[in-house]
């Protein structure tokens, strides 16, 4: 609110702090028989020390100035003249335009010494979140890329050593590196995307069934866990941006699959509730300590123990993208043990009946 007013024209600054110290001295003047001349300066350095706080220094010493000769004018005796005819009172005024005077200089080097301290906190800040993404890189994307490059290496030197089955291991090894290349340069674009403010969600009717059914059978589950999910015919068609939601989803159970042991079950279930498109991703993992629940959805957090591998981004543009259609996402804990992502869209909704007579 302070740099929205401090934005302001200077000419209605200075107006509003003139306009400010005439207002206050005003109602001094109302009660001049009841506080006494000397509380009057009080009240006004209060003014002018409230001004300072808000506005820039050229209004403030303004304000300065014209309360000095305002108690001078109306309050000090004589009144309404500038001559003071006490020494004590002359050099009470002098005193008191020092101090209004210095106090608007001291309150406009505060907060550069505060700017300057937010300044370099972010620059800390932004030093910090590069060297993470670099170490996260430099291990994320050469991993994959060395074990392509092996790969094919090992491919292009065979002059009939390797059988069919390791022919086939390589190809496959090449393939789930790309996979995972892939995913995280599409980690790493989006997320510009989300910060540079450019993603514009695009709404149109969504069966949440069927994205959800190709979703999970893209993915690669594999015998370790199984993934259930029922479709509900009764659910109706969601006015949305199904290629966010799309990724929301893959991102959620996904991680899922990722961190949790061999042999649990991954439940995905979407219902309407209240208007809104609701989805729920629960797994059987360790879940989440219930302390570090705010930071999951922070930009390359990782929880303390987790398996290595994976930049950290994927659950930020979850938060990013859902929030980006209107929406909220929630973590909670699952009953036994496990994680439980909730994600509420606020959306148009219609059945297909209704949109055959649109």
């Amino acid at each position: 609110m302070f740099t929205r007013i401090r934005a302001f024209p200077l000419w209605a600054q200075v107006l509003t702090c003139a306009a400010t110290v005439l207002v206050v001295a005003w109602c001094c003047q109302l009660a001049h028989a009841l506080i006494g001349y000397q509380v009057v300066a009080l009240v006004l350095l209060f003014a002018v020390s409230v001004l300072a706080a808000l506005f820039r220094t050229l209004p403030v010493l303004v304000a300065a100035g014209l309360s000095a000769l305002v108690w001078n004018f109306f309050f000090i005796p004589p009144v309404h003249t500038f001559h003071i005819d006490r020494a004590e009172d002359l050099l009470m005024f002098l005193a008191y335009f020092v101090i209004a005077s210095v106090n608007a200089v001291l309150t406009w080097k505060v907060r550069q010494a505060e700017a300057r301290a937010r300044d370099k906190e972010e620059k800390d800040k932004a030093i910090v979140l590069y060297n993470t993404l670099l170490n996260s890189l430099s291990h994320e994307l050469r991993t994959p890329i060395t074990t392509i490059l092996g790969a094919v290496d090992a491919l292009q030197e065979d002059q009939g050593a390797l059988s069919a089955h390791q022919r086939t291991e390589l190809l496959d090894a090449a393939h789930d590196a790309g996979l995972r290349l892939d995913r995280q340069v599409a980690n790493l674009l989006n997320m510009g995307r989300l910060e540079s403010g450019m993603l514009r969600p695009k709404a149109d009717w969504c069966d949440v069934n069927e994205l959800i059914g190709d979703v999970l059978h893209g993915l690669e589950q594999g015998p370790a866990h199984a993934v259930h999910f029922t479709a509900d015919a009764a659910l109706p068609l969601f006015k949305l941006d199904g290629g966010l939601l799309r990724q929301v989803v893959y991102d959620l159970v996904h991680n899922a699959l990722r961190h949790t042991p061999a042999g649990t079950r991954v439940q995905v279930a979407a219902t309407v509730a209240n208007g809104c498109c609701r989805i729920v991703v629960a797994d059987e993992g360790p879940g989440f300590p219930e302390a570090e629940r705010a930071r999951a959805f922070e930009k390359f957090y990782r929880l303390p123990g987790t398996r290595t591998g994976g930049s950290g981004l994927g659950l930020s543009i979850v938060k990013g993208f859902v929030e980006a259609m209107g929406g909220m996402v929630k973590l909670e804990a699952n009953t036994p043990h496990g994680a439980r992502f909730i994600i509420t869209l606020p959306a148009e909704t219609s059945f297909l009946s209704n949109l055959k007579h649109e």
